[in-house]
């Protein structure tokens, strides 16, 4: 893997942490985050409740944990700036990607853009 310099996109400042679960497919393989929710944060971690996702895992992939990870918000908008202006929404929000640059809430009615890095 190639080490990216992390610069500081962001001012994360909600109380339980900016860490967040990411799939190796967006940080390892370099796809784009294609889906993306936020759920209640675990209060026994720095956690924000946010899922990254490529939105090409399988069930198999997705049932294998050491193929997620925990890193920092800031980490992953290095990797897709596109998420930003996604990021303070309510807990209970899913977004796919619809093109290469946008995403919109998830109402199951449409494919997942999916792109590389």
């Amino acid at each position: 893997m190639n080490k990216k310099n992390i610069e500081n996109l962001i001012d994360w400042q909600e109380p339980n942490g900016e860490g967040c679960f990411v799939s190796d497919k967006i940080i390892k393989d370099r796809y784009k985050v294609g889906y993306m929710y936020r759920e209640n944060p675990d209060e026994m971690a720095p956690d924000s409740g946010w899922r990254f996702l490529a939105g090409n895992e399988d069930d198999k992939y997705i049932n294998d944990a050491n193929n997620f990870h925990i890193f920092s918000l800031n980490t992953v908008c290095n990797y897709d700036k596109d998420i930003i202006p996604y990021l303070h929404s309510k807990i209970g929000t899913a977004y796919i990607r619809i093109n290469s640059s946008n995403f919109e809430i998830d109402n199951g009615d449409k494919e997942i853009f999916i792109e590389k890095q």
